[in-house]
């Protein structure tokens, strides 16, 4: 499994697990709803600036974000 399906799976698995919708995320993490679909897609790779966002709405570090559980 890559990197960006590994980020995938966990992204939209914590935003589920919180109830939050794609816009709300992108929202509290100052991105923009496209790329948050986008992400989840795999259709792009996250910047680290992006990880580090999402992982902070979540209230985990960057590095979790990226574990294949």
């Amino acid at each position: 499994m890559t990197s960006r399906e590994i980020f995938a799976r966990n992204l939209k698995a914590l935003r589920k697990a919180q109830k939050l919708s794609q816009e709300e995320l992108a929202h509290r993490a100052g991105l923009d709803r496209t790329y948050v679909s986008a992400l989840e897609r795999q259709v792009y790779s996250p910047t680290l600036d992006a990880v580090d966002k999402v992982a902070k709405v979540f209230n985990v570090s960057p590095a979790s974000m990226l574990e294949n559980i």
